[in-house]
Parts: structure tokens; C-alpha cells; sequence
């Protein structure tokens, strides 16, 4: 959630210079298969030149490049396209790897290759690695049991309702980890104002352990654990934060006030951040509908809000 900051910044510049690599690469590959052959240090002592075999390396290259380039430009939640933009030269960079291991390929000659064969899957592990480490990435394309474990981490709610949704038939998970990741989206809006919005909504539709979950979401995107606290008891706040809740539980109870208090909050932030609001409070209601349908779900007024 929120704006990219500068290490996210440099995940995505890691990848998309990855991306420039290949693309370049195999583009010459294509248009100048016996350039390319003649100029690039080494390949000629792999043998005579085959223009076809080098233009369908080339085609994989660009492959490569095109896939990392669209990763590259929205890396948290296309990191699994970046991978599929590694397979190949991932695998062509464990190809020399496994030559120099068994003596085909001299040190001297993989060191000259290394740079154009090691680098670009490198700084595609690099990016990926820097987003894996800060949790930065969509649970979209995670294995089931690993999105499972990461998110009831998050949330400290061991054996959730995500349990029953994974063992569902037809993906029913993968299906409902692409409307989390629109649940919880979160560009313009500060902390404090979007997680307002959809603690209020979810408290007004009286789901306890949702509106825990969703206190949690909040401390953990950076919003004070005090203030949650006083969200959660119904206390005075600041008066951007009251307003937000105010909007998020208009939105849920579908209040006619819920106009004039999306014109407020748009008055005062922005109509981004009217939407972001709007798009929290309204879809964060499918978590405490589907809680209940699966009698998951508790009242507030029977579970301790407190955090």
C-alpha cells in the first residue's frame, strides 16, 4: 500500500535496466544476427555462426526483455511476471555456470562472458529480493499455503477463514487474493484517512474479528496503535480521522449523509483520495461478508476491540 518510496524505486530501476538488457540484446540478435556474432567477445569460439540459431536466441531475449520492462513498471504486484522474464536467462546464466563446474568452460572465458550472462538475471534477483525482504509484493501469485501463512501472520489470526477459502474447489483463494489486493489499495490517501475509512465501514457492518484485522492492517501500514485504539472505542479523534470514519460507515450503512461527506473529504484531500476512500470502505465489506457466510464472524459487541 501507499506511494512507492526510494528502495521500491530501486527495485523496479533494477529490473527495468535487466529489461533494457535483453530487450537491446536481442533486438541486435535480429536485425544483425552476424554482427552481433562477430562483435560480442567469445562466441566465435563456440563455433561456425548459424544466423537462424542466433535470431532464436534473440527472440528470446526480447521475450525476456518485454516481459521484465511490464514487471518493471508496477514491480509489487508484477512480480510474477518478473519471473517468468528470469526463466530464460535465469537458466542460460545456470548453463554457463554448470559449464565452468565441469571443466567445458575455461575461468578466463566465463569471466569474459560473466558480465552479459550473469548481470541482467542478477539485478532481477536483486529487485525482487529488495521488495521479498520489506514485504512490498502482492500475495497475488504466491503459493496458496505461503500467501495462507504470510497473511495470517500479518493479521495474528492463526487458522483464518483464508484456510476454508484455500481448500475450496476451482482456486477459490487465488481468486479472492486478487479482491484483497483491490481491497487494500492505497495510493494518494495518507494512513490515517484510508484505514479510518475502513475501520468505520467494517465496524458498521458488526464483524469483531474483521475490525481487528483491519486495526492490525492499519498499525502495520504506520498508523499509531493509540489511534486505532481510539477508533476502535468510538474516542474523539482528529478531525480528518473523524471525518473518514464517518464516511467509511455512511458508505457501509448506505447513509443518504454519505454525499455530503464524500464532498468534505474531497474538499479537503482531493478526488483521489474521495476514490481510494470510497473503493476501502466499500470493498473491505467483502471480508466480514465472507467471515460470515462461513460463520466466522462475531459481533463487535461480543469481542474485546482492542489492540
Amino acid at each position: 500500500m501507499g506511494r512507492q518510496d526510494g528502495l521500491d524505486r530501486l527495485a523496479a530501476a533494477l529490473v527495468g535496466a535487466a529489461a533494457l538488457l535483453c530487450a537491446l540484446n536481442g533486438a541486435v540478435m535480429l536485425a544483425a544476427p552476424l554482427d552481433w556474432y562477430q562483435r560480442v567477445p567469445g562466441v566465435p569460439l563456440t563455433g561456425p555462426s548459424n544466423t537462424h540459431f542466433i535470431r532464436d536466441i534473440g527472440v528470446a531475449y526480447l521475450a525476456s526483455g518485454v516481459l521484465l520492462g511490464l514487471a518493471a513498471r508496477d514491480l509489487r504486484s508484477r512480480w510474477p511476471v518478473a519471473l517468468a522474464g528470469l526463466l530464460w536467462i535465469g537458466g542460460h546464466a545456470l548453463v554457463h555456470l554448470y559449464e565452468l563446474a565441469t571443466g567445458l568452460c575455461t575461468p578466463g572465458r566465463f569471466l569474459a562472458d560473466a558480465p552479459g550472462v550473469l548481470g541482467p538475471p542478477l539485478l532481477v534477483l536483486g529487485g525482487l529480493a529488495i521488495l521479498f525482504a520489506r514485504r512490498r509484493v502482492s500475495p497475488v501469485g504466491l503459493p496458496s499455503a505461503l500467501a495462507v501463512r504470510a497473511i495470517e501472520r500479518a493479521a495474528a489470526e492463526p487458522d483464518s477463514y483464508l484456510r476454508d477459502l484455500r481448500a475450496a474447489p476451482g482456486r477459490a483463494l487465488p481468486a479472492f487474493l486478487h479482491f484483497m489486493h483491490a481491497a487494500m489499495h492505497r495510493h494518494s490517501a495518507s494512513p490515517e484517512l484510508f484505514h479510518a475509512a475502513r475501520i468505520g465501514s467494517v465496524m458498521a457492518d458488526d464483524c469483531g474479528g474483521c475490525t481487528l484485522a483491519a486495526g492490525r492492517l492499519a498499525i502495520a501500514d504506520g498508523v499509531p496503535r493509540e489511534e486505532v485504539n481510539r477508533w476502535l472505542a468510538g474516542q474523539e479523534s482528529d478531525r480528518a480521522a473523524a471525518l473518514a470514519l464517518r464516511f467509511g460507515r455512511a458508505v457501509a450503512l448506505a447513509d443518504p449523509e454519505v454525499n455530503a461527506l464524500g464532498d468534505a473529504v474531497e474538499a479537503a484531500h482531493g478526488r483521489g483520495v474521495r476514490a481510494e476512500l470510497a473503493m476501502g470502505a466499500a470493498l473491505v465489506r467483502g471480508f466480514s461478508g465472507t467471515r460470515r457466510g462461513l460463520g466466522q464472524a462475531e459481533s463487535c459487541a461480543v469481542t474485546r476491540l482492542r489492540l
